[in-house]
């Protein structure tokens, strides 16, 4: 749930920004501190009244977009809440992907894969995956499969009848000659 309407968010900046009301009257008036408004103010100033509303859907951001905000802050003199108030991100954001950079490198801000991998496959999944793929490399694995099932059968073999060899058969009673 929002804690502020954007709606109110957009009232407050407009009385801020055609009155000469101070940010500390509209802070007594609305009952809301003086570094929530100043930010409200800011977003609106570098992005529009859209930056006062609430997202819908989780944004991905790419690594070159990581990259370019991790070379702004680098570059100018703003803070990281300026910058990041700039690209429309959390300043922590800013903060996380330069330490990230610094520890591991580029390859490190490039989106990572979510959830935990599976455990098993599943035979449905099996075939999807089968299906896209060239029939020459369906075949190369196929063979490689049936070759490592021969190979697997011949090494039972072997050690059943060097077991014979070694401990004779099962059955008692019968001797060889």
């Amino acid at each position: 749930m929002v804690k502020y309407k954007p709606e109110l968010k957009a009232q407050i900046v407009h009385e801020y920004l055609s009155t000469a009301q101070s940010i500390n009257d509209l802070s007594e008036k609305y009952h809301i501190g003086e570094s929530q408004i100043s930010r409200w103010v800011q977003r609106y100033r570098l992005n529009g009244p859209d930056a006062l509303k609430p997202r819908r859907h989780k944004r991905n951001f790419t690594a070159d977009f990581k990259l370019s905000v991790i070379n702004y802050y680098q570059t100018h003199e703003d803070s990281m809440a300026e910058v990041a108030d700039r690209f429309d991100i959390l300043p922590s954001q800013v903060s996380i992907w330069r330490s990230i950079f610094e520890r591991e490198g580029i390859t490190a801000l490039n989106p990572q894969p979510k959830g935990r991998p599976p455990k098993v496959n599943h035979p449905k999944k099996q075939r999807q995956q089968l299906a896209h793929q060239s029939e020459l490399d369906r075949l190369k694995e196929e063979l490689a499969k049936k070759n490592q099932e021969l190979y697997e059968t011949k090494m039972e073999r072997d050690i059943l009848k060097k077991s014979l060899s070694l401990f004779g058969s099962l059955r008692p009673g019968r001797k060889r000659k």
